[in-house]
């Protein structure tokens, strides 16, 4: 099924808040999970509102009571760390190739629609304006499978304008490559459930020096988006005991359609240059 994290639900109420209990999700979700996990007490000094405002916060995003709340977390937090063994029960029985074609269709679909319809318009239009900022150097980066799509919204870019580069994986290069970043820099990273501790040392870093960063990740929400500044986040519903990357992909292309309306016939001018040399150097 759709995840639904104590985030999410959180995020949807945040037009409902009172400014009291505002203060208080702003901190949850700044510091999620961890936040979450304080005693109501510290959570309401945090907050600088009182206990009973942290209570009625609770309440109104459906939880019971506080420890329901940090049940939920609890729960969550297992989930977090699921990996596809964890995930695999190796007892279903074989249900053949349509029928997993046909689910599949139907998990996939479900999970596009439901990322899409929970993408704030304002974090989209923020990566828009990010990444087609001339003013900007992109690097972008990943783990072990999230690198693949570093590099294919890296090669997008680097169709519709300069100073575009997939960090490298060797060190001397990774190294003199960050010893440069500043506030005209945007890290664009891409990080999925059991996150990787160099991701989120790259997400330090960058904090550190200023640099804008844009997160990709899943419901439950990568360490990186403590220091982030945008974070899309998408469904991972799969057919199979391994996380599906096609809500990424479609995430992934819809910025691209934005990216291309954003810069309109600059775009075109820059694809027709890059057809050119790709021409003239026989790289097809």
């Amino acid at each position: 099924m759709p995840v639904d994290t104590v985030a999410e639900q959180i995020r949807r109420r945040l037009g409902e808040l009172s400014p009291a209990e505002t203060k208080v999700a702003r901190i949850l979700l700044a510091n999620y999970p961890a936040a979450g996990f304080e005693t109501l007490a510290a959570l309401a000094e945090q907050s600088k509102v009182s206990a009973p405002t942290v209570l009625r916060l609770v309440t109104r995003v459906g939880y019971a009571g506080f420890p329901a709340f940090q049940a939920a977390l609890r729960e969550e937090l297992g989930a977090r760390e699921a990996s596809p063994l964890t995930l695999y029960s190796g007892t279903d029985e074989p249900i053949g190739a349509i029928a997993v074609l046909d689910r599949a269709a139907g998990e996939f679909g479900r999970a596009i629609h439901r990322t899409f319809a929970e993408t704030s318009e304002h974090d989209l239009d923020r990566t828009v304006s990010l990444l087609t900022d001339p003013k900007r150097r992109i690097t972008l980066a990943g783990g072990r499978f999230s690198g693949l799509f570093a590099q294919y919204l890296a090669l997008h870019l680097m169709q519709l304008r300069d100073r575009v580069e997939v960090l490298s994986e060797h060190p001397v290069q990774r190294a003199a490559a960050a010893s440069s970043w500043g506030p005209k820099d945007v890290l664009v990273l891409f990080d999925y459930r059991r996150y990787e501790p160099p991701t989120e040392r790259l997400a330090e870093l960058a904090a550190e020096r200023k640099a804008t960063i844009v997160l990709f990740t899943d419901p439950w929400l990568s360490p990186v988006s403590h220091h982030a500044d945008v974070v899309l986040a998408q469904q991972v519903t799969a057919p199979s005991a391994y996380d599906s990357f096609v809500p990424t992909i479609a995430s992934i292309e819809a910025v691209v359609a934005l990216l291309l309306e954003a810069r309109g016939e600059e775009a075109h001018v820059n694809l027709a240059e890059r057809e050119k040399i790709v021409h003239r150097l026989d790289l097809h």
